[in-house]
């Protein structure tokens, strides 16, 4: 189920209503704490290159000029502040402060910054209703400096892009292909600024609404379901030659739990009576479930939740044979 790209920007805007955004969550749990922006921006260092001291891109340079193309692609709408997460604090002192106890340092003589930081900003105006749940339309970023050998001189540095939808519900975020880059790899701001306005303006905003809208006609029965949950965990066990011939899966134990807890007793996702349920209950599932992936890993796990819920939803509706699902 192939996403078609190329659409302008400017075809997303719709009547302008007032909208109330009350947030249920976070849109990333994990080891994450939240911050403002201010915060990024006048309390934490920026690393540097060591071999010779190059500075990196900072967070607050990633996240502001995100906004500033969020502004110009949008400019009759609202852009909103951002929701910003970070974890893995790296702490230090100035030179002064060495050999000074811990306990003892005074603000101006720390330093530190954040290893991994992820960001959602809204464009609150921009809103659809899908099964029940309204959903508006953002877009965010990740960057680990993890990924990054710090310890050579500068070279291509990588950040992660994306723009799509966010459950009003539950705060669920909603990635399709074509609106996520992994691999956004560059040397300065302005190259990063310049792929980012690229993938923006290139996803399809209609096609992935069209596919969405798709997954609440299709459920699995209560035993598809406990089919499906037994193969995501035997998955993990296949032999590298045999997990080649099947869409792959991305999820731990861990959150397959959770899908199986919230299927019983989530407020919003769960099972119907009869033990059935839809594709878009199911994928939000699996989307929540992922709150709990570290920052590094949570957008690839959130866009293989998607793919894999399309190609469920392509075998039921062509009645054809799906390893996740088939006797």
């Amino acid at each position: 189920m192939e996403l078609i790209t190329n659409h302008n920007p400017s075809e997303m805007i719709q009547e302008e209503i007032e909208i109330v955004n009350t947030k249920a969550s976070n849109f990333i749990e994990a080891n994450t704490q939240k911050v403002a922006l201010s915060h990024l921006k006048k309390d934490c260092i920026i690393p540097v290159f060591s071999k010779d001291n190059e500075s990196t891109i900072s967070h607050f340079q990633f996240i502001d000029r995100t906004m500033e193309v969020a502004r110009a692609l949008f400019p009759n709408q609202k852009v909103a502040e951002p929701e910003i997460r970070v974890s893995h604090i790296v702490k230090g002192r100035i030179p002064s402060a060495i050999g000074k106890p811990a306990k003892e340092l005074l603000d101006h003589e720390k330093t530190l910054y954040y290893e991994r930081c992820a960001f959602l900003i809204d464009i609150p105006q921009i809103t659809q209703t899908i099964n029940g749940n309204q959903i508006c339309l953002s877009i965010g970023g990740i960057r680990a400096y993890n990924q990054e050998n710090l310890y050579s001189k500068k070279s291509l540095e990588k950040f992660k892009v994306f723009i799509g939808f966010k459950n009003m519900v539950c705060t669920n975020l909603c990635i399709s292909t074509d609106g996520f880059s992994n691999e956004v790899r560059v040397f300065s701001i302005n190259e990063l600024e310049d792929q980012i306005a690229d993938l923006f303006s290139s996803y399809n905003q209609e096609s992935h609404l069209e596919l969405m809208r798709e997954m609440p006609k299709y459920q699995l029965s209560e035993r598809q379901f406990a089919h499906f949950i037994g193969k995501c965990r035997m998955y993990q066990h296949l032999a590298k030659e045999e997990k080649k011939m099947i869409f792959p899966i991305e999820f731990n134990d861990g959150q397959l739990n959770t899908v199986v807890k919230n299927y019983y007793g989530d407020a919003n996702f769960h099972r119907e009576q009869n033990g059935n349920i839809n594709l878009w209950n199911l994928y939000n599932l699996m989307t929540e479930a992922n709150k709990s992936s570290y920052i590094d890993s949570n957008l690839e796990r959130n866009v293989n939740a998607y793919e894999l819920i399309q190609n469920i939803g392509g075998s039921i509706k062509n009645d054809s044979y799906n390893w996740f699902i088939s006797n």
